[in-house]
Parts: C-alpha cells; sequence; structure tokens
C-alpha cells in the first residue's frame, strides 16, 4: 500500500501532486481519471501543468466546444476549431476524449430561439435556482419543426459533427439530459416532433456514423432521484428494444455536501444500469460546499462525499472511471450559479490539493489490484457477482 506516502504528497503542495488521480485510477482497475477542459485554461499556468498531465488526468472532456452552439452556429455551417485545439492538446499529452454532447436542448445555435436567463452559467450552460436545477436554454425552437424536418436536423448535425471527429472520442454523450426530475420525458423539440421515437433514432444515427465510439445517454440527479434513475433505464430500454447501441449511462454528479447519497446508495444506482448490460461512468463530478467560506469541517465532509462516488465506481467492475467537471476552485462555475457556495472541487484556487485529493487519492490507492485491470475481464460477469454481493436498498430521494 503507498496510501501514506500519496497523502503525505498530496499536502505538500501543487508541484508534488502532478501525475496521480489517473495513474492510481488504472491500478485500481478503472480505465481513467478525467477532467473537463476549457481553452481559458490554459491561462493559468501552474493549474493547466497539473491537468495536462496524463497520469494525473487521462481522460479530457471539452465543456463547451463540442455542443451545438459551437459546432453548428448557422444551420448547416459547421465550426470546430474550439474542439479541435482542445482535442490536439488532449492527443499531445496521450490523454483519451470523451465527447460531449451531440442532442441537448440547451447550448443553442442563433438560429434556434434561447431563453436567456441570470442564472446562465458561461462554463456549464446550466441554469440553477438558488437552490437546484432549474431549467436550461430551449433547443431548435426556432420554426415549425415535423416530424421530417426534426429528423432531417437532427440526423445532420449528428452524422456532420461525429464525422469531424471520428475515431478522435473515447465516447460520445448522444442525448444529454431528456428527463425532469419526477422522471418524465423533458418536453423539449426533439419529443414534441418525434415522441420518444428520437431517443433510438439519435444513437442509431450515432452508432452509423462512428462505430468505433461507446454511445452514452447523460443526465444529472440520477443519483439522487430513484424516479429519474428509473427513467434512465426506460431510456437504455427503448434504444435496446429498437435494436439499436447503446453502451453506457453518464450520471453527471454534480453533488452538494451534506446532500451526496452513500457510497451504498450510489453503488445501488450503479447497479440499476449494469444489469442492462452498460457500462456506467461518472462524467461531470463535483461537490459544493453550499455556504462559504469554507472550514475544516465542511472541507472533511466534502473529502467523505468525494471517497463515496470514487468508491462506488470502484465497487462496481462495469463503472469506466471518473470525471470531474474542472478540479480547481479558481476556475469553477459553481459560485457564479450557485449563489454563496463554492469550493466544489479537488483544488483550491491557488491549484492545492485539497482534502478531498487526499482523500481519492488514498482511496485509489488502497484499492490497487483489487479489481482486474479495465478491459482484461468480461466485465458482464464480474458485474453480476458485485452486484449480488453489494445489493443495498434503494436510496430515497433527496434535493440537489
Amino acid at each position: 500500500m503507498r496510501t501514506t506516502g500519496f497523502v503525505a504528497a498530496a499536502l505538500a503542495g501543487p508541484g508534488a501532486v502532478l501525475g496521480q488521480l489517473n495513474q492510481l485510477a488504472k491500478d485500481a482497475g478503472l480505465m481513467y481519471f478525467g477532467t473537463a477542459f476549457s481553452p481559458s485554461d490554459v491561462n493559468d499556468a501552474a493549474y493547466y501543468k497539473i491537468e495536462s498531465d496524463v497520469r494525473n488526468f487521462g481522460q479530457i472532456t471539452p465543456d463547451n466546444a463540442q455542443k451545438w452552439d459551437a459546432t453548428e452556429p448557422s444551420r448547416g455551417r459547421f465550426s470546430y476549431g474550439a474542439a479541435d485545439s482542445i482535442i490536439a492538446r488532449a492527443t499531445a499529452n496521450k490523454q483519451i476524449m470523451r465527447c460531449h454532447t451531440l442532442v441537448w436542448y440547451s447550448q443553442l445555435p442563433g438560429w434556434g430561439k434561447s431563453l436567456p436567463s441570470p442564472e446562465y452559467s458561461a462554463r456549464s450552460g446550466v441554469l440553477f435556482s438558488g437552490t437546484g436545477l432549474l431549467t436550461r436554454r430551449a433547443l431548435v425552437t426556432s420554426g415549425s419543426w415535423t416530424k421530417e424536418t426534426m429528423t432531417s436536423v437532427m440526423e445532420s448535425h449528428i452524422s456532420n459533427v461525429m464525422t469531424h471527429f471520428k475515431g478522435k472520442c473515447y465516447a460520445w454523450d448522444v442525448v444529454n439530459e431528456a428527463l425532469e426530475d419526477n422522471g418524465t420525458y423533458r418536453q423539449n423539440p426533439f419529443l414534441k416532433a418525434l415522441g420518444d421515437s428520437y431517443f433510438a433514432m439519435a444513437f442509431k444515427k450515432a452508432a452509423a456514423t462512428d462505430p468505433g465510439t461507446k454511445l452514452y445517454y447523460n443526465d444529472y440527479n440520477l443519483e439522487y432521484f430513484p424516479v429519474k434513475a428509473d427513467g434512465a433505464v426506460r431510456i437504455a430500454k427503448l434504444v435496446q428494444a429498437a435494436g439499436v447501441p447503446i453502451h453506457g449511462i453518464g450520471l453527471q454528479a454534480h453533488m452538494s455536501v451534506g446532500r451526496t447519497p452513500t457510497r451504498e446508495n450510489l453503488t445501488w444506482t450503479l447497479n440499476k444500469y449494469t444489469a442492462l448490460g452498460l457500462d456506467v461512468a461518472y462524467t461531470e463530478l463535483d461537490v459544493r460546499i453550499k455556504t462559504m467560506p469554507s472550514n475544516a469541517t465542511t472541507l472533511q465532509a466534502q473529502a467523505k462525499e468525494y471517497e463515496w462516488i470514487v468508491g462506488s465506481c470502484l465497487d462496481v467492475p462495469r463503472c469506466v472511471g471518473v470525471t470531474v467537471w474542472g478540479f480547481g476552485d479558481a476556475h469553477s462555475w459553481i459560485p457564479s450559479t450557485f449563489p454563496g457556495a463554492g469550493d466544489s472541487n479537488l483544488f483550491d484556487k491557488q491549484s492545492r490539493p485539497k482534502p478531498a485529493y487526499s482523500s481519492v487519492s488514498a482511496l485509489l490507492a488502497s484499492a490497487s489490484g483489487k479489481r482486474p485491470p479495465w478491459g482484461s475481464t468480461p466485465a458482464t460477469t464480474l458485474a453480476t457477482t458485485v452486484a449480488s454481493a453489494t445489493a443495498a436498498p434503494a436510496p430515497t430521494a433527496a434535493a440537489a
């Protein structure tokens, strides 16, 4: 075990922690430990040095550069410069890409109406109320969409974007945030024009365009609300019933200190999806502190909850990996979106490791060698064994 050494290194300062999280995660049997990337990150030298080290982050998600407004700013005119630059950096650093996202009702081009709000976060594209997720900008709502025209627009977007990035994305979030917290379908232009058939249509077009990538449904609050988790199961089953590939469920895991489900309940939720033969991944993890400034007590509570989340991934052999939505508090979207909250990341505003970093690195170090390396053993067999051994009661609903 190397736990003591890693914790000591974590407390020593940013120069000592380069190259640990991804290395530790892979030693523990995960495929990667990753982070989201914004082009502005390169302006912070200390932050970018940590972010670009593959030993620390083996996977990159471009936070905004592959969304609809960035890639198709005018109907039928595509623009990939920002995303290309991110992928070029990741490739040079030997980091793999989770690409994000193809069919979403938010972050729209000018040819689709949007719903402006002072609570809109430029980094995340998320709209929040004072206490939780509220709504998001509408997608492609200009014009009167028929089944035929919406099919054409959606399939054209998927085909063009995925063709451009073909072979460069380990996984794509094909459909993003199509559920309300009560498990019903979110009313959006895709649903209105196509009904629930748009799920299978989107995944079918994605699979045909790049057969080599993993295709995910991605959503928030699947960890908190069992009925919403059931909604994601319903979407996956619809796609499977249509004979269309779907490979995984992405759980965004935007958590709040004091409200994070336990490791056992998180494991229970992950197993709902692996029981369908799907992979799972935490795709946008952060754990915000609701009342600032943070202190030793809240930082230790945050560290424990990060440990629960990463631990639940270790408990489920088909959990591919963990992606944090930015790793340093200096670049967090939380303060502008949740007034009064903050300090949600593993590193502080000076890119120094926090107790949460020490907790996660120690957990991963203690798990070294206990899971087979990712991809070395048929995951479905392992998942069945672990699901029966770690089954937990269904979690109760909690506010985000």
